[in-house]
């Protein structure tokens, strides 16, 4: 045992604030890959947001100005991804790849190598917490993997999802509206990504080019880990939120036995190996029976 403090209900409520972000953009994943596609380019989005955010804030919006432009920023981000996938019929690892690269170029010439400094009414939403000391942003991801959660499962866009997902063609001849439905899916993962940088702001205080680094390896290892296909057509809300749990435990399991960050960069990759195999050594079997 490294620490006496790591299986506390209230040292683990308290680090869970550090992997909301990754929460939010795991819950836009699941939509993106359950409809059969990729996107690489959701932690680029979360940066590029914070430091637009962040800039504007600085030059004298007020803060609810600041988060409504970054908000609408992050949808049409994300909503780019989606026509160039859905209207110009480009694949969405091509797509994502570049504007991984585009996003985050962006957000180094907005600021250099310097930070943007958030107002401080506007920093300590990770120090808020509801009643048995459950912290406010936990809170705030609960809801939001609940509500899409719903939709997902139970509402007829998210039936679509899933057919697309399944089979695109057969889902266009059946008459679906498989272009507005994949541009939704990429509008909804820029939105939850700009939600994600608010948040991530707000928590750190300043914004930088390189924020949100590396969070998409943790997004699409949570999704894949809770039983979504890579594929597409199959996954689940309720596997996701676990899963990322599992993957947030794992994180600050390693921190707290001083793990280097590229040796935990190394475990979450061989995780997410794992996870793909295991889901395609599932459906060999389950197409054999």
């Amino acid at each position: 045992m490294q620490s006496k403090y790591f299986l506390d209900v209230r040292y683990l409520l308290d680090s869970s604030t550090l992997y909301v972000e990754t929460g939010l953009l795991a819950i836009g994943m699941t939509f993106i890959i359950v409809s059969g596609n990729i996107d690489l380019s959701v932690a680029s989005m979360t940066a590029l947001v914070a430091c637009v955010t962040a800039k504007l804030m600085a030059s004298g919006w007020s803060i609810p100005a600041g988060c409504a432009a970054g908000l609408v920023l992050g949808l049409v981000l994300g909503g780019f991804n989606g026509i160039l996938v859905a209207k110009v019929k480009l694949p969405s690892f091509v797509v994502t790849l570049a504007t991984m690269a585009v996003y985050r170029g962006i957000a180094q010439v907005l600021l250099g190598a310097k930070s943007a400094k958030l107002p401080a009414s506007f920093v300590g939403l990770d120090m808020m917490h509801l009643p048995g000391h459950v912290p406010l942003p936990l809170v705030i991801f609960l809801v939001i993997a609940v509500i899409l959660g719903v939709v997902l499962h139970r509402s007829l866009f998210g039936r679509w999802v899933v057919a697309i997902g399944t089979n695109e063609s057969a889902s266009y001849f059946a008459g679906l509206p498989t272009a507005a439905v994949k541009i939704s899916v990429f509008a909804l993962s820029g939105f939850l990504a700009a939600v994600a940088a608010l948040m991530m702001n707000s928590r750190l205080g300043v914004a930088r080019f390189d924020d949100a680094r590396g969070l998409e390896l943790d997004a699409i290892t949570a999704v894949v880990l809770g039983g979504a296909s890579i594929f597409g057509g199959k996954g689940t809300m309720l596997g996701t939120v676990l899963a990322l749990f599992l993957v947030a435990v794992l994180r600050i399991g390693m921190g707290v036995a001083d793990v280097k960050a590229e040796y935990q960069l190394a475990v979450i990759g061989t995780l997410l190996v794992v996870a793909v195999l295991a889901g395609n050594l599932s459906a060999k079997v389950n197409a054999k029976r």
